[in-house]
């Protein structure tokens, strides 16, 4: 009955993430890793003079990555041990090194190393995507730093900005969140060589009481695993707080991209701003004149998703009991993986998104006019005043002349006619040739083009300049679906 069912495959592989962040956390790139582990363990055991044989771990390098999966499955069928299944494998594989492979080790050696090295190259896979993104809305925010746009409070039309200002909100949001993953980068360490409660006790009666050689031991494996320095002091485990302090990052980085995405979906729907949209892609199956704004929904989508992870990650560290508990196992193996995943795909699709922004100025223009005769009143007095007239006076008029257009706009649906009412009223005669220019939209804007160029400046370029070689190297993404 159930003979061509393939079983379920999670969405972020098949539909959203890259390959490379799906390798990272692959099954082959995470057995591969326990035995290249293995390979360094042994390597430093007999640096440090353990009966360990160059041929050993020859042997052991030899057979790094051809992992039967088949074999190792049948045998935590078995054991109900997943590390302990992958060392029966790896020895029979291995037979000349088997007396040596994991020897001093606990399961979290390969376990616990296995996830710092995944997340350092997961962290280091995400940050030149967020630096790409920041690229494109650079660009971006720079080709329209003047263009006067009706800003927003409460989503409520304010005071003017500029759609490259507005752009730069996002990137500021961006650039708190590379800092936020690059400290996590910097931060993170190696759990090492710690034995089964951290004490090293193990080790200590491998190496005869050599409390240095032990400590020796821990630096070698670190070092020959890319890390600077392991942490110096672990349960079991490395503690969870680590994941806490990742996750918390990249939830930030998914609230960024869900606010950022929610503004283009609003403008979207203004006719201001669209994603780009392909010859042939299509709206919606009833109403084929619709331009859905799917990428940014789907941005959304998986932010909302990243987001509810970070809660995961922190209940799991506030209820790991003295040295360890294995209650964090299953949960660390969907939250991480996802976590990353997610956020992946989030920041590709936000990257094609950012590659061909589309934005409608007369639109633009045509909302502003909606709304500026409104925002130009106090202009208006202050110019009747310098002319001469008295404030209270003319505030009265203007409050009687708003009202009437007012209610040409709600009550009517018609076009704002307060410009038009202000020029046919004889008492602004003194300041009509002074209209055009008060009713310039470019002036309502304040320092909103200056920001943009000294922000670029003083807080993205020195950023983006970290990394200049893959910004070199980017190319359009396209979804795949």
């Amino acid at each position: 009955m159930l003979s061509n069912y393939e079983g379920y495959k999670s969405p972020l592989s098949t539909r959203y993430a890259s390959k490379e962040m799906q390798f990272l956390f692959s099954d082959q790139n995470k057995f591969s890793t326990w035995r290249q582990l293995w390979v360094w363990l042994a390597r430093a055991e007999h640096t440090l003079g353990l009966d360990i044989t160059e041929e050993q771990i020859a042997e052991m390098e030899l057979h790094i990555k051809d992992i039967d999966f088949e074999a190792a499955a049948a045998e935590e069928r078995l054991t109900r041990h997943d590390v302990m299944a992958h060392v029966h494998v790896f020895a029979k594989q291995c037979p000349a090194a088997a007396p040596v492979i994991h020897l001093g080790a606990t399961s979290c050696y390969v376990g616990d190393n296995t996830d710092l090295i995944v997340l350092r190259d997961a962290l280091q896979l995400l940050l030149p995507r967020v630096a790409t993104v920041v690229g494109r809305l650079q660009q971006f925010a720079e080709t329209y730093r003047a263009l006067p746009t009706l800003g927003f409070t409460h989503l409520q039309p304010a005071q003017l900005t500029t759609v490259g200002k507005r752009a730069c909100l996002w990137i500021q949001d961006l650039l708190m969140d590379e800092r936020a993953l690059s400290r996590c980068l910097e931060d993170l360490r190696f759990r090492g060589v710690k034995g089964t409660t951290g004490t090293q006790a193990s080790f200590m009666e491998l190496f005869n009481g050599d409390s240095q050689k032990v400590k020796q031991l821990d630096t070698l494996v670190t070092k020959l695993a890319g890390f600077s320095k392991p942490y110096a002091v672990t349960g079991q485990t490395y503690t969870r707080k680590v994941d806490v302090e990742v996750m918390a990052a990249l939830a930030s980085l998914g609230s960024s991209i869900h606010k950022m995405c929610s503004d283009l979906r609003i403008l979207a729907s203004r006719k201001e701003i669209e994603e780009p949209f392909e010859s042939t892609q299509i709206g919606s199956s009833a109403m084929p004149y619709k331009r859905n704004p799917m990428r940014s929904e789907r941005c959304c989508a998986l932010a909302r998703h990243l987001i509810t992870l970070f809660s995961n990650a922190a209940n799991t560290h506030a209820t790991q009991w003295l040295e360890r508990t294995l209650d964090d196992s299953a949960n660390r193996r969907l939250t991480l993986s996802e976590g990353f995943l997610s956020a992946d795909a989030a920041l590709l699709t936000l990257l094609n998104i950012t590659q061909g922004l589309v934005v409608y100025p007369k639109v633009i223009e045509r909302h502003i006019a909606q709304e500026l005769p409104f925002m130009s009143t106090e202009n208006i007095i202050m110019a009747m005043v310098k002319a001469g007239g008295d404030r209270q006076v003319c505030h009265e008029k203007i409050r009687i002349l708003s009202q009437e257009a007012g209610a040409q706009v709600k009550q009517l649906g018609k076009d704002n006619d307060l410009v038009e009412r202000v020029r046919n009223d004889s008492y602004f005669a003194p300041i009509l040739d002074q209209l055009d220019h008060i009713l310039d939209a470019s002036t309502f804007t304040g320092r909103a083009s200056e920001q943009v160029g000294e922000f670029i400046a003083e807080e993205v370029k020195p950023v983006l300049a970290r990394y200049s070689d893959a910004l070199k190297s980017v190319q359009n993404v396209q979804l795949n679906i």
